[in-house]
Order: structure tokens, then C-alpha cells, then sequence
């Protein structure tokens, strides 16, 4: 019995700069605060520890996360200093949640 194929026949691969498909460092655009975003998957191997904006929590070094950038249309201003590290759950989620934790005057910083 041979293997199962992972594409359809005669289908071509796709090529990792051209933005399409899902994988491991392809970057797409979506839509965040009614801007465009370049969004990009990444496996976390750079020894960093990076901190989510969505729930604000640490990203440890190994752990596989998304990139993403506000600044892939027409007269967009992203650069490096931009990007932001999400967790994926977070990036997906991040529509559902606010931006700003709301905590009361006495309630803990933790």
C-alpha cells in the first residue's frame, strides 16, 4: 500500500512568498480596529520572552505564536517597531476582548 498524498494531483506547491495558504512563517492581512494588519505565524525558536497585548501575559521561548504589524495598505506607516507577539488563541480572540483590562481601585495588579 503507498502513502497518502498531501496534495491533490497535479496541484503545485505554493510558494512561501506569495502570501497564500496557511503555514509556518506566510504572512496574510486581516482587519483589526478597521485597519489592515500583516499577520504572520511564527514557532517562537528566538530565546525571547515576548509579552501578549491580548491577555498580557508572558510568551516563553519555544512556544509558537503570531507576529503581526499594523500596515500593509496605502500610505501605511508600519515598521519593525510596530509589531506585536500574540498568542494565537489571543490574536484570534481579539475582536471578542478589550483592549484595556479593567480592574476596580482596590483589586490587585496580578
Amino acid at each position: 500500500m503507498s502513502p497518502r498524498r498531501s496534495r491533490p494531483r497535479g496541484s503545485e506547491p505554493e510558494n512561501p512568498r506569495s502570501g497564500g495558504g496557511g503555514g509556518w512563517g506566510l504572512e496574510q492581512t486581516e482587519s483589526y480596529r478597521g485597519e489592515e494588519w500583516t499577520v504572520r505565524t511564527v514557532a517562537g525558536d528566538t530565546g525571547k520572552f515576548y509579552r501578549c497585548p491580548g491577555c498580557d501575559q508572558e510568551i516563553p521561548p519555544g512556544v509558537g505564536h503570531v507576529v503581526a504589524w499594523p500596515g500593509s495598505g496605502i500610505g501605511a506607516v508600519g515598521g519593525v517597531d510596530d509589531r506585536r507577539h500574540w498568542h494565537r488563541a489571543c490574536w484570534n480572540a481579539r475582536e471578542r476582548r478589550s483592549s484595556v483590562i479593567q480592574r476596580g481601585r482596590n483589586a490587585p495588579r496580578y
